[in-house]
């Protein structure tokens, strides 16, 4: 995958790791509701690290403690896969 991430792929992740059926098109009209709104707690935000991990190949690190939002999210991780925002 070449990425970047986006909120489709964010909620299709929630679906297959956390059980969450999320509508992308939600997460994309409120980028900076918490994560709690979609009932994402901090072991799901970790299950959906660990699977982007495995897509992309690489190493996503300190995340979960930092992001809360969709928006704060997606930005952290494609600085981070070095895809851009």
């Amino acid at each position: 995958m070449n990425g970047p991430v986006t909120y489709d792929e964010l909620a299709t992740v929630m679906k297959g790791r956390a059980g969450l059926d999320v509508d992308p098109a939600a997460l994309a009209a409120q980028p900076d509701a918490e994560f709690a709104r979609f009932d994402l707690d901090s072991l799901g935000l970790l299950g959906v690290v660990s699977e982007l991990e495995q897509r992309y190949g690489r190493a996503i690190g300190g995340l979960p403690e930092t992001c809360r939002t969709p928006r704060t999210f997606l930005a952290a991780v494609n600085g981070q896969l070095g895809t851009g925002a």
